[in-house]
């Protein structure tokens, strides 16, 4: 398996539960939303499965509506628990790769992750979004 497809497979996982934590649905719906999400149509033999892995781990319930006994699943508060960790320590790994890179714009005070526009103010070199702030802020002073 290349390393684009474990990243799709756990992008999958992770947004199954993110999606269920929302609201419950039923499969295809997941995979609609899965979708958008993601911009690759997961197969229901990747969805089901998971789905079944997710209720036997009690992560999840199954529950039949309507007149064709549509399965609707949901989060347990087991699972609930477990989305939280993951949103947490997603979150964490996100801040401790991206945080050390991130400037702020001098004038509007937005991340700026890589580049910006960079001038000097009175001597001193500072960075910006872009260069309409930078214009914004000399104009100000």
């Amino acid at each position: 398996m290349t390393s684009r497809e474990k990243l799709f497979n756990n992008l999958t996982k992770f947004f199954t539960l993110d999606l269920l934590n929302q609201e419950p649905m039923h499969g295809y719906k997941i995979m609609k939303q899965l979708e958008n999400l993601i911009g690759k149509e997961p197969s229901p033999g990747q969805i089901y499965p998971l789905l079944t892995e997710l209720k036997e781990k009690s992560l999840i319930e199954v529950t039949e509506k309507g007149d064709r006994k549509k399965k609707i699943y949901k989060l347990t508060n087991k699972g609930e628990n477990k989305h939280k960790r993951l949103v947490n320590r997603f979150n964490d790994i996100v801040s401790t790769i991206l945080e050390p890179k991130l400037t702020e714009c001098a004038h509007c005070g937005c991340k700026v992750y890589e580049g910006g526009y960079q001038t000097k103010v009175n001597d001193k070199k500072l960075v910006f979004c872009c260069k309409h702030c930078a214009r914004h802020y000399k104009k100000g002073r």
